[in-house]
């Protein structure tokens, strides 16, 4: 092993015995363990969060596999080089399976072009491809690649398994095992917290820290907490504003205030501000359920989430991160009625889908002299003409007489 190389390149798994974490798709009993095991693995696509062991994994997979391997990164890759490993698979004399694996990082880099031209070879079992991605495969990789292929979420590491890695870099000696280091269990722990599940900001963190820290008198580097601040600075984002994180996160903001929950309204909002989403953004979605969720329990609702739009448009951040609170508080804690928007939903599906009948003549619009003879307007109440201003008359066609819409619910106040 190259001691030159970064730790975190040093101290990957060669093997599933020493691969850390992910136990849901890689305890004993799963089928990828299994299969990896037994080298009867089929076309998979890896996706997690950086840091989480992809990479990891598929050189535990090019270590046990009797197939040729070959590896190539999508951000600097093209159709040239899937041709040139194509070809090499297939000439007998050099690989005489017929068959390789091919390790695809950052697949979600590679344009539909790219991805088509891997497909045949995937169809007919000339590659096994092992596609790595931080983004939601289903919404960046090829339909038809999905398809053909097994699909495997990889989580962020535990603290706990972190911690683990940390330790076994300590006395590795592909590790830090030649230097004499001192480091509590506590600090191991502050710098996994710190990390945010990404093992190799974890272990690029302990080797800044013994790298960057004098020995003291006693022969020793000691990492104190300090120590492992400075070297980790921040902890780690785990938003990314253009990623599958997007969704999730307004997902679940939408949906805590919808759920009546101020406080993780506003840990969500402070993730989504955190990681740059725009606020102008977050104060349309809250405009929405304003008026979807809120609705006729608290009509207010909607005039202050569209005042906060407003007033974050005009001011812009960081102030504007208080109006957006504000509004966000207001919307979690007000009163939900949903009857309107199951109203619209309700009559946009009638007229879309049914013979709804003709608009009732009364009620049609007559500027015309010549159009009242014909029965357009005739017979019209104007409500204001009567007491409480309210006269009964038909409004919908003759063909949706006593259909409800807006069926008022125990919250709504009209």
């Amino acid at each position: 092993m190259n001691l030159d190389k970064p730790l975190a390149y040093r101290m990957r798994p060669k093997n599933l015995e020493q691969y850390v974490g992910q136990e849901h798709i890689l305890g004993k009993d799963k089928i990828l363990y299994r299969t990896i095991k037994a080298d009867r693995l089929s076309s998979i696509i890896l996706y997690g969060p950086p840091g989480c062991g992809k990479t990891s994994l598929a050189k535990v997979i090019s270590e046990t596999t009797k197939y040729k391997f070959y590896k190539i990164n999508a951000v600097t890759s093209g159709v040239a080089e899937i041709k040139a490993v194509i070809e090499e698979a297939k000439n007998m004399l050099l690989n005489p399976s017929g068959k390789c694996i091919l390790f695809i990082d950052e697949i979600h880099r590679f344009n539909k072009l790219q991805q088509d031209a891997l497909l045949p070879f995937v169809e007919d079992g000339t590659v096994i491809l092992i596609g790595a991605t931080t983004e939601n495969p289903f919404f960046e990789v090829n339909k038809a690649l999905i398809s053909r292929s097994m699909v495997f979420k990889l989580n962020p590491l535990t603290i706990q398994d972190i911690v683990k890695v940390l330790k076994l870099a300590l006395v590795s000696e592909d590790g830090l095992a030649s230097y004499n280091i001192k480091i509590t269990d506590d600090t191991l722990k502050k710098i996994a917290d710190a990390s945010s599940g990404d093992v190799r900001t974890a272990l690029n963190g302990l080797e800044v820290a013994v790298l960057t820290t004098p020995m003291s008198k006693d022969g020793y580097i000691e990492i104190t907490d300090e120590v492992a601040k400075e070297s980790m600075q921040n902890k780690k984002a785990i938003f990314d504003k253009n990623g599958d994180s997007h969704y999730d996160n307004i997902s679940a903001f939408i949906k805590s205030m919808r759920g009546s929950d101020p406080d993780a309204s506003l840990f969500y909002l402070a993730r989504a501000i955190d990681g740059g989403e725009d606020p102008v953004f977050l104060a349309r979605r809250m405009v929405i359920l304003a008026s979807e969720d809120v609705g006729m329990a608290d009509p207010n609702a909607l005039v202050i989430a569209t005042s906060a739009m407003q007033a974050v448009g005009m001011i812009g951040m960081p102030e504007a991160r208080i109006i957006l609170a504000e509004a966000a508080v207001y919307l979690a804690t007000a009163k939900k009625s949903n009857a309107s928007y199951l109203g619209i939903n309700k009559a946009l599906e009638d007229v879309s889908t049914k013979d709804t009948g003709d608009i009732p003549m009364h009620i049609r619009n007559a500027p015309v002299e010549g159009m009242k003879a014909i029965g357009y307007g005739q017979g019209y109440k104007y409500p204001h003409d009567y007491p409480n201003h309210m006269v009964e008359q038909q409004y919908l066609p003759d063909k949706m007489l006593k259909t409800k819409y807006y069926i008022k619910d125990e919250n709504a106040i009209r």
